[in-house]
């Protein structure tokens, strides 16, 4: 750009090892640089129907949802029918970090089976099943009512919940995602979200280092 004359500072066509100080108008083919947008961090209570896409294509995208004034996107998935906590942001070194599930990041979750949950499933489901063709990581599982059952997961395979219950012969009435590693659902009613705080932030940022 700079050998085709498209570079000017204080309207003087840049040279070759010309140098920029604070106060200097520098233009681009006439325009200014555009500024490098402000980081963006926000946690969605996602209700069911939402689909965790940015393609414009698909009806109910999260993206349209969430209908944010500059481009976001959402850190790893929730299924359709399920609902909860999720992360949108613009930041794509932490979507890179969050992703990589060696790192072991928590998510909790509250699921309601079609069945009295009993201690063999419990066990069974925190020791690991087959499914996708991998066994899944040991996780935590906590009885919460004859129907309903939490589990803390590190790893975020496909459908990986409702996948585990139907090799227990449970199908999954209802999921919902209520914390993602330090990030609490609490608070933020269904269908709307907030920033996150400095010190979800401050946190966050030292989890992930």
């Amino acid at each position: 750009m700079i050998s085709e004359g498209r570079i000017t500072i204080n309207d003087v066509i840049c040279e070759p090892g010309a140098e920029v100080t604070e106060g200097d108008l520098v233009l681009i083919d006439g325009e200014p640089i555009p500024k490098r947008a402000d980081p963006v961090y926000i946690l969605l209570h996602k209700p069911v129907g939402i689909t965790c896409t940015a393609a414009k294509h698909v009806e109910g995208n999260i993206i349209d949802f969430v209908n944010y004034p500059s481009r976001i996107f959402a850190v790893g998935r929730l299924d359709k029918a399920s609902e909860g906590l999720i992360l949108l942001t613009n930041d794509g070194a932490i979507v890179n970090k969050m992703m990589r599930s060696e790192h072991g990041h928590e998510k909790e979750y509250v699921v309601t089976v079609d069945k009295p949950i009993t201690d063999d499933f419990l066990y069974k489901m925190s020791s690991g099943i087959e499914i996708l063709g991998v066994t899944t990581k040991r996780c935590v599982t906590t009885y919460q009512s004859e129907y309903v059952f939490r589990i803390i997961l590190t790893e975020g395979l496909n459908l990986q919940i409702r996948r585990m219950c139907k090799e227990l012969g449970y199908r999954v009435l209802r999921l919902e995602r209520i914390r993602i590693m330090n990030m609490l659902i609490e608070g933020i009613d269904k269908g709307t979200w907030r920033d996150l705080t400095p010190e979800e932030l401050e946190i966050l940022f030292e989890q992930l280092n």
